[in-house]
């Protein structure tokens, strides 16, 4: 039997009054998402065939929801389950979601106003003991973007437009925790999104054309993140100080100049210009010679140390991405220009980065 669109409200109907639905061949747990590729600038009107479908990148987990015949369970893109460590999102799509359904979506928490990626952190490193605190003083959401399977049946042949009809049918009485992800088709309310929100954390958009199929493991999406200039501390080097291959960024942060995260590897060029404002501590320095990986990169694993080539403190004016983990920058920045002028005692976390009060 073809199914389409009618054919899936009817079963989408059905799913919420039947005893249950198993899953479709090929959507057991784990799941293999879709996945998106960088780009720098949105796409110019006709550059990409199709009708595009824009949607806010959340700063969170990827998770994704299966409800099966008897339970509900939530699962990482890499395949880690994840059902234990957000018990509030799994009661909610036991109760809420049918059976045969599976949804991909995204985990968040939300804290001052903003998206609190440290505190899903946080959560997978809790033990049985500490996380029933956390999830009454923090608790998590999901955002739900795609649909996979409905009633048992595979819905990842259909294109992303009878997708998203199908997940705001089945979306249409959910509560707290879960919710829709806004989707717009309009390029200039995208354009607002992009500008607007990422205050709150939003890392800019994912965009998507509305024919695609769902494509596990494969590239088929944009990704557009937001960047800002933003001025560091660059406290030490990676490689001599003559010919600096990285930036090790520091911030004063309550008092202190904490290392932050590290640059994008420089050219040959960029580092001989950067080296001419560099020189050796005149004094002590607040930061050792070597450091832990996970100093400088908190998702690096390598467990050697990593030597440093400490410097007097200079600014530098870097971009970077919104994704703030609450000490620390989670992405590379990218390194603009030396300002020596300015004063690296007054250099502290930048505006886009505070609390909303």
């Amino acid at each position: 039997m073809q199914w389409n669109s009618r054919h899936w409200k009817a079963s989408m109907t059905v799913a919420r009054l039947s005893a249950g639905a198993g899953l479709p061949e090929g959507l057991v747990p784990p799941v293999k998402v879709a996945l998106a590729r960088a780009v720098t600038k949105m796409p110019r009107a006709g550059a990409v065939p199709g009708t595009l479908l824009y949607e806010p990148k959340w700063d969170g987990y990827r998770a994704v929801g299966i409800r099966d015949d008897n339970v509900a369970t939530l699962w990482s893109r890499q395949g880690k389950e994840l059902t234990r460590y957000f018990p509030e999102i799994v009661a909610a799509f036991a109760s809420a979601v049918p059976p045969g359904c599976v949804i991909d979506g995204e985990a968040v928490i939300w804290s001052q106003g903003r998206l609190d990626f440290s505190a899903l952190q946080q959560r997978l490193g809790a033990g049985p003991k500490t996380l029933p605190g956390l999830v009454r003083e923090t608790p998590a959401s999901y955002a739900a973007f795609d649909v996979l399977a409905v009633a048992g049946h595979d819905a990842r042949e259909l294109p992303l437009s009878q997708r998203r009809a199908l997940l705001e049918e089945l979306a249409s009485g959910w509560q707290p925790p879960l919710s829709l992800s806004p989707a717009t088709t309009d390029p200039d309310e995208a354009a607002r999104w992009f500008e607007e929100m990422p205050h709150t954390g939003i890392e800019g958009l994912l965009i998507k054309r509305s024919d695609q199929p769902y494509t596990g493991g494969a590239r088929s999406w944009l990704k557009l993140k937001h960047r800002e200039t933003v001025e560091v501390v660059c406290g030490a080097v990676i490689g001599p100080i003559t010919q600096p291959s990285e930036v090790v960024a520091g911030l004063l942060l309550d008092g202190e100049l904490r290392i932050v995260g590290r640059s994008t590897p420089l050219k040959t060029a960029a580092g001989r210009e950067l080296a001419r404002w560099l020189e050796p501590p005149r004094g002590q320095h607040p930061w050792p010679p070597t450091v832990k990986g996970t100093t400088l990169d908190r998702f690096n694993r390598d467990k050697e140390p990593v030597t440093l080539t400490l410097v007097e403190p200079v600014v530098m004016e870097v971009s970077a991405d919104i994704a703030w983990s609450g000490r620390s920058f989670r992405h590379p920045l990218r390194v603009i220009r030396a300002r020596p002028e300015l004063s690296p005692a007054e250099i502290g976390l930048p505006k886009m980065f505070r609390p909303s009060r």
